[in-house]
């Protein structure tokens, strides 16, 4: 069985902008065909847990490491995959999850603050951002922001001589916008107690926190 994080079927990105071929995030399927372990999920949202099958709907299952070198790290172009940071005892990644589960305690789903990559990333590491801005946590989102700055600075061409020497100063501000980005870097994270974050977010989103999954 997985624990995960998702919104309801439907509901996956919701951006209708170009946005959507990018950014994948996790979310029920509504194949008409109940699941007999898990039931009609298709309308869940927050943290649930289901079989391995409902939880691919169909997809690829792929490895996501921890404790990369930078050099591996950067190797990786595409956001998602890995991170510098360090995952807990598998006791431990289990405690969160557990508990992130019983007390549906991961606040509001959101694509680009608060999704399912975030979510996976706190069980394993327990690290939360703790500025009052930011993009989030997940190397998507950090992959497409390095991918926009490096688009941005394209003025920077002043400083090349040729398209080759363009191409080498946005790939190396993409690298480094990714890097600095991730969660296992950061100098604004904080290592939190699964029983502090539940307690913050009965605070700040009572509502959040005190909803019911139906059949739970």
């Amino acid at each position: 069985m997985v624990i995960h994080f998702t919104r309801a079927a439907g509901q996956e990105v919701g951006t209708g902008t170009i946005l959507d071929q990018f950014i994948f995030s996790s979310s029920p399927s509504n194949t008409g065909t109940i699941c007999e372990r898990c039931g009609d999920q298709s309308r869940l949202h927050g943290v649930i847990i289901s079989c391995l099958d409902c939880f691919l709907s169909g997809g690829n299952l792929y490895e996501f490491r921890y404790s990369v070198t930078p050099a591996f790290f950067i190797s990786k172009a595409r956001g998602g995959t890995c991170t510098l940071a360090a995952s807990d005892p598998s006791d431990v990644v289990l405690h969160r999850a557990r508990y992130l589960l019983d007390n549906n305690g991961f606040g509001m789903y959101s694509i680009f603050k608060n999704n399912c990559e975030d979510f996976a990333i706190y069980c394993k590491t327990g690290l939360l951002v703790e500025t009052t801005f930011s993009v989030g946590r997940s190397g998507q989102i950090s992959s497409l922001t390095a991918a926009l700055t490096a688009v941005a600075s394209s003025p920077l061409r002043f400083l090349t001589t040729s398209p080759g020497g363009l191409i080498v100063v946005a790939s190396s501000m993409y690298c480094i916008g990714r890097i600095v980005s991730d969660i296992g870097i950061r100098r604004d994270v904080d290592k939190i107690p699964v029983e502090s974050l539940v307690a913050q977010l009965r605070r700040d989103e009572p509502e959040a926190v005190t909803a019911t999954v139906p059949g739970s």
